[in-house]
């Protein structure tokens, strides 16, 4: 009789997705709203599940203001990663592939990919015309909760984390999601995915959800 040993399955591949604000660097209308005075910019998708809604919003405010991507830029280059951000993704990048998926825009979201080591961003895109934003293009609906099916579509294993209600289709596409800084009018709602308020423990969650 054989004593060979029964051939064991490949271990199937991960994939982190994470959010971008609230998760690795600061809400940029929210500094956009410091800078400016403009109060009303401070509405993000943690009050506004409707990111259409909320866009048009934004837009109509820069009008209101006169408001240039000029000055935004400038708002964002001031801006740093969240303390403990490069160090969190950098070792989650050393046991894992991680993809960041944010309903910002390429414009806003360069500089920080820069400060974080060039991490695979998707992202929209905002039309600029005479240094006036004017509109923005979604590269698709709901695109994170797609590009989490995608994934788990490849045979790969799919953990996330997010902050906001744009965030909860993406949590519930993924084999494991968790909040992160989440506040509790949204985490309560969503109970199934647990909370996480330390890059530490959101760091030990993923990988424990890895194995």
């Amino acid at each position: 009789m054989s004593t060979n040993a029964s051939p064991t399955s490949p271990r199937r591949q991960t994939v982190v997705t994470l959010d971008l604000e609230g998760v690795l660097v600061p809400e940029i209308w929210i500094a956009v709203a410091e800078r400016t005075g403009i109060e009303a910019l401070r509405r993000t998708t943690r009050d506004e599940p409707d990111y259409d809604v909320l866009m048009k919003g934004r837009l109509a405010l820069l009008d209101e203001h006169g408001l240039t991507m000029s000055t935004i830029a400038d708002v964002i280059a001031g801006l740093e990663p969240m303390d403990g951000a490069r160090d969190f993704l950098d070792a989650l990048r050393e046991r894992t592939q991680v993809i960041i998926l944010s309903d910002t825009f390429e414009q806003f979201g360069a500089p920080f990919m820069r400060q974080l080591g060039m991490p695979t961003i998707l992202c929209h895109q905002l039309v600029v015309h005479d240094d006036r934003i004017v509109d923005y293009a979604l590269r698709m609906p709901d695109q994170k909760r797609h590009a989490v099916e995608a994934l788990r579509g490849l045979n790969y294993r799919v953990v996330a984390a997010g902050d906001s209600y744009n965030d909860a289709a993406m949590l519930a596409a993924a084999d494991a999601g968790f909040w992160f800084h989440a506040p509790e009018s949204i985490a309560g709602q969503f109970p199934q995915f647990p909370p996480n308020h330390t890059y530490d423990e959101l760091f030990a969650a993923i990988t424990a959800a890895l194995d």
